[in-house]
């Protein structure tokens, strides 16, 4: 019986016609680390939705759903493009926190201002490496690039949609 790790190894036994086992590896390598990010900004943003207080609440309270929703069908879109490549994508909650490079999300119960200027670093940080992830595919998939290009226009405008509670009428960020 093969072990867990093993079990969810990357091994990859075929892959789409035309592509080569290293760049489609290296492609899954790319998709599994987005996944892992937007399986975490999906539950982040949950979080918030659920422990969201204050001045404006219900606004940002049902401006979350449809990104839920919508980082969700991205997961989804990724974890079957690795499939397709020939990959095992890992959406299990461990396989998420031990893949993560950054914090866990550390506000609970807060006001709308507060969770809305930590969301903006989400998203600075979920996008800005959805940008990095383009470079790479463009050399080795572009399928996968398109996809990530796709997915990165939705992010940039559900961080617009954050920036607009936080931004004053000369357009700057209040943090």
């Amino acid at each position: 019986m093969a072990k867990t790790g093993e079990a969810m190894s990357n091994n990859i036994e075929f892959t789409a016609p035309g592509m080569d086992n290293e760049s489609a590896k290296r492609t899954i390598d790319i998709l599994q680390q987005r996944l892992t990010a937007l399986l975490d900004l999906q539950l982040t943003l949950k979080h918030i939705h659920w422990n969201v207080v204050g001045p404006n609440f219900i606004g940002v309270h049902e401006m979350l759903d449809p990104q839920v929703d919508s980082v969700r069908g991205m997961t989804d879109t990724l974890a079957e493009r690795i499939a397709t490549l020939g990959g095992v994508p890992k959406g299990t909650p461990k396989s998420i926190v031990d893949a993560r490079s950054w914090d866990d999300y550390d506000l609970g119960r807060a006001l709308v201002k507060d969770h809305l200027i930590a969301l903006d670093n989400v998203y600075k940080g979920v996008n800005g490496d959805h940008r990095k992830a383009l470079e790479e595919l463009s050399e080795i998939d572009p399928v996968s690039e398109d996809m990530i290009t796709g997915q990165l226009a939705d992010l940039e405008q559900y961080q617009w949609f954050v920036r607009a509670h936080l931004e004053s009428s000369t357009g700057e960020l209040k943090s």
